[in-house]
């Protein structure tokens, strides 16, 4: 009788395992996932009831852990969990004693890649202050918006960006912003030092009175583009910053690795995913200051890199590298990032070994995200009913010209069918606060729906459209609004056309994004209408772009119209523009392309057009 009972029961689960097999290939993955992603939470909830509230005191937490381990490895340097945390004392004692810095300012800072941003970051978190990280290739009118959004008490800028801020120190003057330079000299009288002070600082902590810090209170602005035109100055809560920091963890990552960063530290990915990530675990972080195709193999066979951080952008000019010894004897075995594209993502692992990738997508503003923790190709991530139970979220139907929400009758969203494409939003809640922008509450209200799927629910609105297939994995399919994504970065269109319009032979400027064949995301195109009597003058446009817009805002590609289609509204209509591109089959009006060796833009013939496709010309 008990054999049959065994015989029996071994056929069940037989059974089952198969139907599971066939329908749910990827349950245990998931459970798994889900089970990593609650144990993290636990572990987090623990540390929180012993005061280890903050990111500053997960830091502090691993300093008194692993005080002699190294931290940042950062080209010649080396400096331990404890190197940092005094370093970070002396700057937080200079601060306040020679800048009068106190709890509750908000400082901003201006400074590339090095192991002081992180230095001068920390010591500014000790004094209670409030740090806003600013984008290094912003110009003048875009940086003073910046400083003025968020509110600054002062400055802070790394000793190879002062010819950033030459043509705003008057304006900043005026505005009462103290400037300081992270070097021992400075070229202005008006702008004060800091690494001549440093050195006779003291390492140890300074007394300051910080009151006790609420989840939900303000931790840093990171600025991010939008539809507004110059850039928004999201505020990120001390809850979503250390929920940032287990992303490497529940990517896989563990306390033995040594994280290569290439990324911009004013980026959440670099700055809360990255160094977050490596403080979370008590990991080495080997610090680039820019990322370099040519040097990244070398660089992870010379540190003895495990793990990357990537952006799509990253790994697709890696695999455009001639062959290289170093890239058959790195050790390197996970790559964590977003943005990567399937063509790319193949030829990556099949040239540069088994690196096991994971996919990721997340926003400043919120705290949805996904991983991709299968070993499938393509997706950011899966929608799963244990992936909704952590960070719930819904993809909802949407009009194809305006992508507003379509609603029913009695003023609900529709949610969007699997197989269909449909707009990511995420319901409020304390697990994915949203605290806005700063300056304009009209920003932030416009990214927020309400009424959604019942009488007073809110969501975060992400302004990405999604397409969740019957598998139940999620594909990235484009970001609606008047922005795109170009060499890592969000243009927002609006702050381009604001821009060109400065020009006086330009009557009306309507700018987007085209794909062009083996680049990530959208380059930048305009289409442009010449005032009466007027020419294109290529080497002005070239000028004018020069010392108004980072590179990445730049348009490549010009199309000369006698008027632009608008709306009933005035809303400019751009999804014709964006579907024909930059093809002169497809358009009839003269095309001109961005010729920086020239520093013109030169008509786009058909000759052209194909090198640009083929890849023969790199933009």
């Amino acid at each position: 009788m008990l054999s049959v009972f065994i015989s029996s029961l071994a056929a069940s689960l037989f059974t089952l395992f198969v139907l599971q097999m066939k329908f749910y290939p990827h349950f245990w993955s998931d459970l798994m996932y889900y089970a990593r992603l609650r144990r993290v939470g636990r572990s987090m909830m623990a540390r929180m009831k012993r005061g280890v509230v903050t990111y500053l005191h997960n830091f502090e937490l691993q300093v008194r852990k692993s005080p002699d381990k190294p931290f940042i490895v950062f080209e010649d340097q080396i400096l331990t969990y404890r190197d940092v945390d005094e370093r970070s004392n002396r700057f937080a004692h200079v601060f306040r004693c020679h800048c009068g810095f106190q709890c509750g300012d908000i400082v901003a800072f201006l400074m590339r890649n090095e192991a002081d941003f992180i230095c001068v970051w920390f010591g500014l978190c000790k004094l209670g202050c409030e740090v806003a990280f600013l984008n290094f290739n912003v110009k003048a009118e875009s940086l003073h918006h910046c400083l003025r959004s968020c509110a600054a008490r002062a400055l802070v800028i790394g000793s190879d960006l002062m010819g950033c801020v030459d043509e705003v120190l008057l304006m900043l003057k005026d505005d009462r912003i103290d400037v300081w330079v992270s070097s021992d000299v400075s070229s202005h009288p008006d702008v004060g030092t800091l690494l001549d002070k440093v050195d006779a600082a003291s390492p140890e902590k300074p007394s300051v009175n910080i009151p006790q810090t609420k989840l939900m209170s303000n931790f840093l602005f990171i600025f991010t583009s939008g539809t507004t035109g110059l850039p928004k100055a999201a505020r990120i809560s001390h809850m979503k910053a250390v929920m940032c920091m287990a992303f490497l963890r529940m990517c896989g990552a563990c306390a033995d690795d040594k994280v290569y960063l290439t990324l911009p530290l004013y980026h959440m990915s670099a700055s809360l995913l990255g160094i977050g990530g490596c403080i979370h675990l008590g990991a080495t972080c080997v610090l680039k200051r820019k990322f370099s195709a040519s040097q990244f193999w070398k660089d992870c066979v010379k540190y003895d890199v495990t793990v990357f951080q990537y952006i799509g952008e990253l790994c697709r000019y890696l695999i455009h590298q001639p062959n290289t010894a170093e890239e058959a004897l790195h050790r390197v075995r996970l790559a964590a990032g977003s943005g990567l594209r399937a063509d790319v993502w193949r030829e990556f692992v099949r040239r540069f070994g088994k690196i096991q990738i994971r996919e990721s997508y997340g926003l400043t503003e919120a705290s949805i995200g996904f991983v991709n923790y299968t070993d499938e190709v393509g997706p950011i991530g899966r929608a799963t009913y244990f992936n909704k139970l952590s960070l719930p979220f819904e993809f909802v139907k949407c009009d194809p010209q305006t992508y507003e929400p379509f609603r029913t009758d009695s003023g609900r969203c529709v949610k969007a069918s699997k197989g269909e494409t449909g707009l990511l939003v995420a319901p409020v809640t304390f697990t994915n606060p949203f605290l806005g922008y700063a300056g304009d509450k009209g920003l932030s209200e416009k990214k927020l729906l309400r009424d959604v799927f019942k009488k007073g629910d809110v969501y975060f609105n992400t302004g990405d459209l999604m397409l969740q297939d019957h598998r139940d994995f999620v594909y990235f399919k484009d970001r609606i609004g008047d922005t795109f994504r170009w060499k890592g970065e969000n243009v927002s269109t609006l702050e381009v056309s604001e821009v060109l319009g400065c020009l006086d032979f330009l009557q009306d400027v309507s700018v987007y994004g085209v794909t062009v064949p083996g680049y990530e995301g959208r380059a930048g195109m305009a289409a442009v209408v010449l005032k009466n009597g007027q020419g294109l003058d290529g080497e002005r446009f070239y000028s004018h772009l020069l010392h108004t817009l980072p590179l990445y805002a730049w348009p490549w590609f010009l199309r000369v119209q006698t008027s632009l289609d608008v709306t009933d509204t005035f809303k400019q209509r751009k999804g014709a523009l964006v579907e024909q591109g930059f093809n002169p089959d497809a358009v009839q009006q003269p095309l001109y392309f961005l010729d920086t060796s020239k520093k013109n833009y030169t008509p786009l013939t058909a000759p052209l057009y194909e090198r640009i496709i083929s890849g023969k010309i790199r933009l």
